[in-house]
């Protein structure tokens, strides 16, 4: 072999190395900031559900519809204009979500048992890790799987609305079975998609922001997870 080859074959190796470091420097990035998303978000909704004064301002007024959309309004602003956004603001915006859903989720703690909420996130935290680690690891194209999850998670959302006017408790049933499916695939798809998004040249404040909205993607899989399961499998007071 000659020193040329020795060289090239030393540079390629020390490139990778340099890269698979980022990446995971990248990833756990991502994994913190999604953590922190789902601790704070925890939080609030917990103090809410223990104050009778937020519980009685939020639940049963016209201000309950605000706290349920207005979280969709704030995915649809951070995912359309992040690139536009200053880190910072990435950031603050990211922050103001997870609160306003823990303000949106305190119900949960009004309809199921604290012990059920507690095992269901369990059972959730441990799905979700194994399906992002396969994400992650897999050497497999999920590619060709993110436009069937997208229909499914459509026609989850269809349902839900339908069921609404109907309410079928078969439907129900189904939409949490369904659902939990397409989010388990979406978790391990999101991951390998934030995986290739890293780029090694990228600049800090747009790895930043790569970082951000990969934690959201991750932290509204995890989320509906934790839903479905909780449909599924809480028990109500």
């Amino acid at each position: 072999m000659s020193p040329e080859t020795k060289q090239n074959i030393s540079t390629a190796r020390t490139s990778d190395t340099y890269v698979d470091q980022g990446l995971r420097k990248h990833m756990l990035n991502v994994y913190n900031y999604m953590t922190s998303g789902l601790a704070l978000t925890g939080l609030i909704a917990w103090m809410t559900a223990q104050s009778q004064t937020m519980i009685n301002l939020i639940y049963g007024t016209p201000l309950q519809w605000i706290v349920m959309l207005a979280p969709l309004g704030f995915v649809f602003f951070l995912s359309a204009r992040i690139h536009k956004m200053s880190f910072q603001s990435a950031q603050i915006t990211f922050w103001l979500f997870a609160a306003l859903m823990g303000l949106s989720l305190a119900s949960i703690f009004l309809v199921f048992t604290g012990v059920s909420i507690a095992r269901v996130f369990f059972i959730t935290a441990g799905t979700f890790a194994a399906m992002s680690i396969y994400g992650y690891t897999t050497k497999k194209d999920l590619t060709n799987f993110g436009a069937f999850l997208f229909m499914g998670l459509i026609g989850i959302i269809v349902a839900s609305i339908v069921n609404i006017f109907i309410g079928s408790t078969a439907l129900h049933f189904a939409i949490s079975v369904i659902g939990v499916l397409v989010f388990v695939g979406l978790t391990a798809y999101d991951t390998q998609h934030i995986k290739r998004m890293y780029v090694e040249s990228d600049e800090t404040e747009i790895a930043g922001k790569k970082a951000i909205i990969g934690s959201l993607k991750l932290y509204l899989d995890f989320i509906n997870l934790f839903i479905m399961l909780l449909h599924l499998f809480g028990n109500r007071r």
